[in-house]
């Protein structure tokens, strides 16, 4: 509470029965989730840095930086007072103040700079704090971290940039890349005429005798257009290839990048997306000629983990919310929290959080690549957490808000954000229809990703007669999966991976609840719809913080 506390005793009436704040509480330290996943998954290492982040993101004055970062979002200043072009974009001062703190924090770089296991789950666990304060900043520091795979196919480039992309610092000025110590950077795939179809992409490269290129086109979506540069797609002489464009070029100008607007969008607000066009803009071959899919893919993969990640990290923060506010919060002479109606549908959100932890963190630590088993897992695994994960969050955020009432329905709460941002990560790096038809792909090019994923599911049988039975109605689906049951097929991948993570790493009442009421034949259309007989007070004191 502030050092001159809000008036309370009005003329009229007293204010009674409200929550107090959620503020200056460790997001850390108050998630048995988080600690136990860390230690699990091989990150205990990095757990007083992760933990340093979490007690950041938990103050007061971070906590008040994400609502007025979305309050005040993004400008773009295309010309200056002459006329000329600067193609600029401006930010509130808390965005930047967000942005320094998570680039600070290494959540781009730790997986990179860390040559030992759990480097990318220290990774997932930063942003998964991170994105819990404001998930908007997340996205050009989740690009940022991203490039450095797809850079490593051209290893010039790579030499060059890593050392300013891996860095923890921020600077957001545009000034040539010698006199910065930090770079951000990020993507622009998608055109008009295409979306999602790149190959219909009609940008095109023309090669310089420098072995550069120039491109001249336009991007629909350019996603965090004040980033140092971009990766990018266009029509080279071998096809469709991978580009490189920095915003300045190597002769300290201006690259002919023009933004057309900014996105004015449903959620994400704090952060900028952009319609641009190449007009003669400087550029540097990535990759193969011919293989601009393949290589950017290579971002992509990382990308989509992150999705996962960010989602898993809403969904624990609308858990916390919720229990938060039914805690501190009486109706008809009981505590909310003490109302079986409530207890269920609380507990309910709390097991959807912990199942799609469970899941990130494994895949997380998946992508650290140890032996060609966990390769395989995380190929398969990441795209199946990305499409499961992401598309249960807005329900999910949905209810949690309800549980508020009113309360949750205004902007002062946190909750109208979240319901804004929550759909963004199933639509962004392929929406479901695009992930679940990559993952039928994967099944017929990648057998060993199958017989990994599916090692990692049958780790839990004989432990549960209700796993079992899932397992087992899991392995004839494979033997020809068509396009239109293609989304059918992922859920129940994803399912016999959270129950079987669960089974073997949850908490037991934890671990029950989602046996009881997510596994085939048990899923009821609304959370709250549980069995009978749960023990749901240990589940809801899991995200119970203050």
């Amino acid at each position: 509470m502030a050092a001159y506390d809000p008036i309370g005793d009005l003329p009229t009436h007293s204010v009674s029965n409200q929550p107090p704040p959620l503020e200056d509480y460790d997001l850390y330290t108050s998630d048995p989730g988080l600690r136990a996943a860390v230690a699990r998954e091989g990150a205990g290492w990095a757990e007083g840095e992760i933990a340093a982040l979490g007690r950041a993101c938990g103050r007061a004055e971070t906590i008040a930086a994400g609502f007025a970062a979305n309050r005040h979002p993004p400008e773009l200043k295309a010309f200056d007072r002459f006329g000329r072009r600067i193609d600029e974009v401006e930010f509130h001062p808390t965005y930047h103040q967000l942005m320094r703190m998570g680039l600070e924090a290494g959540v781009h770089s730790i997986a990179w700079t860390e040559a030992r296991p759990g480097a990318h789950v220290a990774h997932a666990a930063l942003e998964y704090l991170l994105t819990q304060v404001e998930a908007g900043v997340c996205c050009p520091i989740t690009m940022t971290y991203a490039a450095i795979p797809a850079l490593r196919h051209a290893p010039e480039l790579l030499a060059a940039w890593a050392p300013k992309i891996t860095a923890r610092a921020y600077d957001p000025r545009l000034v040539p890349m010698q006199e910065k110590g930090s770079a951000t950077v990020g993507m622009a795939m998608t055109e008009k005429q295409g979306g999602s179809d790149v190959r219909a992409n009609t940008t095109a490269a023309r090669p310089t005798a420098e072995g550069a290129a120039e491109l001249t086109g336009h991007k629909w979506f350019c996603s965090a257009p004040m980033s140092d540069a971009f990766l990018t797609l266009a029509q080279g002489e071998g096809g469709l290839s991978c580009y490189f464009v920095p915003r300045i070029t190597p002769e300290g100008r201006r690259n002919r990048i023009f933004i057309q607007r900014l996105k004015d969008k449903l959620g994400d607000r704090s952060n900028a997306s952009a319609e641009i066009e190449y007009e003669h803009a400087w550029a540097v071959p990535v990759g193969e000629p011919g293989r601009g899919v393949a290589t950017i893919m290579e971002m992509v993969r990382h990308t989509r983990l992150d999705a996962a990640v960010v989602c898993a990290g809403m969904m624990r923060q609308a858990a916390v919310q919720a229990v938060h506010h039914a805690a501190h919060r009486s109706a008809f002479g009981r505590p909310l929290i003490d109302q079986p109606a409530m207890k269920a549908v609380l507990a309910d959100l709390v097991v959807e959080a912990e199942a799609a932890l469970v899941l990130v963190m494994r895949v997380a630590r998946a992508f650290d690549g140890e032996t060609e088993a966990e390769r395989a897992f995380a190929r398969l695994g990441g795209a199946v957490a990305k499409f499961w994960v992401t598309k249960r969050l807005p329900n999910q955020v949905y209810e949690a808000l309800e549980c508020l009432g009113g309360a949750g329905y205004v902007e002062e709460s946190m909750m109208p954000r979240l319901y804004r941002q929550a759909p963004l990560n199933a639509i962004w790096e392929g929406s479901g229809n695009v992930n679940a038809l990559d993952v039928l792909r994967a099944l017929g090019r990648e057998p060993d990703s199958l017989a990994a994923l599916l090692a990692e599911a049958e780790a839990a049988r004989g432990a549960d007669a209700r796993l079992d039975r899932a397992l087992d109605a899991l392995r004839p689906a494979f033997a020809a999966p068509g396009e239109g049951g293609a989304r059918r097929l992922v859920e129940a991948m994803a399912l016999a991976l959270q129950g079987s993570l669960l089974v073997r790493h949850g908490t037991p009442a934890v671990a029950e609840a989602f046996l009881a009421a997510r596994l085939p034949g048990t899923m009821r259309g609304c959370y709250g719809a549980l069995p009978e007989g749960l023990a749901l007070d240990p589940v809801i004191a899991r995200a119970q913080v203050a």
